[in-house]
């Protein structure tokens, strides 16, 4: 078994963020292994395997997200503020899992790893990586 974590800085209120090619990375280094755990720390982040190719499906599932959950009108905005970030990442989830086959992310042509932030900007989120043979 082998765990990484991987450093990530947000710039916007929510925001998706492709972390694929960081992810092919750690899989080349560990060609034995067979699965890929990914793990978002935080109880607004989470992690989502979808489309690149067109940069609207981004746009399109914040959106979506946020008509599903929208800010202000939850009881725990008394607490903090950001009932609706912790709803979307509920709604998302916290993690995935992915087959690995000789170093490679067994991914479609279409699919890349987001790591989701909805409660940003944040100069902190972490995504823990375990590789298991």
């Amino acid at each position: 078994m082998v765990r990484k974590t991987l450093h990530l800085q947000t710039t916007k209120a929510q925001q998706m963020v492709d972390v694929t090619r960081a992810l092919k990375e750690i899989a080349a280094e560990h060609p034995d292994a067979l699965l890929m755990s990914l793990y978002a720390r935080g109880a607004t982040a989470a992690i989502m395997v979808q489309e690149n190719w067109d940069p609207n499906i981004t746009t399109d599932i914040l959106t979506c997200l946020s008509q599903m959950a929208p800010a202000g009108q939850w009881l725990h905005d008394q607490v903090d503020g950001n009932a609706d970030a912790h709803i979307k990442a509920g709604i998302v989830g916290p993690s995935e899992v992915i087959p690995l086959e000789d170093g490679q992310m067994l991914l479609s042509t279409w699919q890349n790893v987001f790591f989701c932030d909805f409660d940003g900007p944040r100069s902190k989120r972490e995504l823990v990586v375990t590789l298991l043979p």
